[in-house]
């Protein structure tokens, strides 16, 4: 496993050798703790107050170049070709349809390149997943392009406020473009930003307090005193030390794929088999919980992230956090554990299709996430389960949950059914997932009679459905309300994705997964 070869440096070959992991797995851990010394040394030695902002912009891309260039080799012009083209559609096309056309071709691109890695270059075969950072060049790409359109083109008063807030009001340079989208900090785990806030931190003004006067404008007021991301960055990295020792040493020992071992559904008892899935399951996750916080940690110690204080006073640096971990595992709701999975990519679908479209937005919406994550089928039977459970667990939520709330004895039953049946339907929804391809994902809910399946959709037959917000309110004014709970730490889209940006870190599973059933 550790000579898998590689696209990117071979450098490292050594150590991956040492350490039995494979050589792309060992570059991505590498290059992401280089990222982070760098960022380090980017915040000490290249503040915002000790050298201009061009020069920011200059380090920030360059290294991030250098960093895909080691990882991932010639794929890594992709990442340029695919910014430069989508620069040129937005200067040539202008402000007021290039939103549509950077969609199509980013988006596009983006495809491309997944169906030719998985099925023609890369079929059965191992290779570096460059299209994981393609996916969050992707999402800058629309996200930057939409903004624009409402800061360039559209009205304020037909603007929600969040899209207010993000409108970008003049066209970026090129090197401003190429910083964003593939600045170090970023380029290999992401998270999603905005375009305004990334500028904002290039730009030194991250720490302005502002306040709005009697003309309704904000007004600077003054600069408070620069916090320090030190206590934040150590703790990220305590959480990614954990979840990588959890990952290296009981993840291998629990096998998603053992679910549909034959000998195990011949003989293993129902609740062996239910607490096997949600174990399985649990298992699979810290390898996200660790790209993730490790990427957030590097934007933090870059000096980028911060949030502003809460009501005591103390820093907020969860500014792009893309999970918050506490909240997933004692979820007791579906829409609960979305809320907190993968929160930047929910808001870039929020953002650039959820809010923009009056036909079927759900629909629209879940079909652009399955093309977003990728092309194996096992993506799509996800999502098909997932805006099933969705519904039914809504329905089943606003038909009973009243009817639990009072007295606390009762309200903590309730919680703790909601939280087994929560954890049981997340983990039987993602199965698909992790398996890839059409033939093993059947195996599995045929093992299990499609029971949640059947289940679902008696509830959506049986249940009366509330109408939702948006179908009672106007679309502006559903808009401000997704707004404002969002900011409160609570994404709206209750069909949030399930995938992460599907970096180097999950390719170990996804290889075995093609060598035994991507063929069927």
């Amino acid at each position: 496993m550790a000579t898998t070869s590689t696209t990117g440096s071979t450098l490292l070959q050594p150590l991956s050798n040492a350490v039995q992991l494979p050589i792309d797995q060992v570059n991505f851990v590498v290059c992401q703790l280089f990222a982070l010394l760098a960022a380090i040394w980017f915040r000490t030695y290249l503040h915002s107050s000790k050298t201009s902002s061009f020069i920011r912009h200059v380090v920030a891309t360059l290294l991030g170049l250098y960093l895909a260039l080691f990882c991932f080799g010639w794929y890594a012009l992709h990442f340029l070709v695919q910014s430069g083209i989508s620069y040129c559609i937005m200067i040539i096309i202008g402000v007021e349809n290039m939103h549509n056309y950077c969609f199509v071709f980013a988006l596009g691109y983006l495809t491309v390149c997944q169906v030719t890695r998985v099925y023609i270059f890369d079929y059965g075969q191992y290779s570096a997943d460059f299209s994981g950072p393609m996916m969050i060049i992707t999402q800058k790409i629309t996200s930057l392009a939409c903004e624009i359109h409402d800061g360039m083109f559209r009205k304020d008063e037909e603007l929600t406020s969040s899209q207010r807030d993000l409108a970008v009001r003049r066209m970026p340079s090129l090197l401003e473009y190429l910083s964003y989208n593939c600045n170090f900090m970023g380029i290999l785990a992401g998270p999603l930003c905005s375009y305004k806030d990334y500028i904002t931190f290039i730009e030194g003004r991250s720490y302005h307090i502002t306040q709005s006067g009697e003309n309704g404008k904000e007004e600077t007021q003054y600069e408070r005193t620069e916090p320090s991301p030190n206590t934040a960055v150590i703790q990220k990295l305590l959480v990614c030390g954990l979840s990588l020792l959890f990952h290296l040493t009981v993840c291998a020992t629990l096998p998603v794929e053992y679910n549909i071992d034959e000998h195990f559904q011949a003989t293993a008892s129902w609740p062996t088999k239910i607490i096997y899935l949600y174990i399985s399951l649990l298992a699979a996750r810290p390898k996200y919980y660790f790209a993730w916080t490790l990427a957030d940690a590097i934007n933090n110690a870059a000096g980028f992230g911060f949030r502003g204080y809460d009501k005591n006073g103390a820093a907020r640096w969860d500014l792009i956090s893309n999970l918050r971990i506490q909240q997933i595992e004692m979820s007791t709701s579906f829409k609960m554990f979305l809320d907190n999975w993968n929160i930047q990519t929910a808001l870039w679908l929020k953002r650039v299709c959820y809010e923009r479209t009056s036909f079927i937005p759900t629909i629209q919406t879940f079909i652009l996430s399955a093309i977003w994550h990728g092309v194996y089928p096992g993506y799509y039977l996800t999502f098909l389960t997932g805006v099933l459970m969705t519904l039914a667990a809504r329905a089943m939520r606003n038909n009973f949950r009243h009817y639990f709330i009072e007295p606390s004895q009762l309200k903590l039953f309730y919680d703790v059914i909601t939280w087994i049946v929560t954890q049981v339907a997340i983990s039987y929804t993602v199965v698909p997932f992790v398996l890839l391809s059409i033939k093993p994902s059947f195996t599995f809910y045929s093992s299990w009679y499609y029971c949640l399946h059947i289940l679902g959709i008696l509830v959506l037959l049986l249940l009366p459905v509330k109408k939702t917000q948006r179908r009672k309110n106007t679309h502006e004014n559903v808009q401000l309300s997704q707004s404002k709970k969002f900011d409160e730490g609570e994404n709206s889209l209750g069909w949030n994705s399930f995938s992460t940006t599907n970096n180097v870190c999950n390719q170990n599973q996804e290889i075995a997964s093609r060598h035994s059933s991507l063929k069927q």
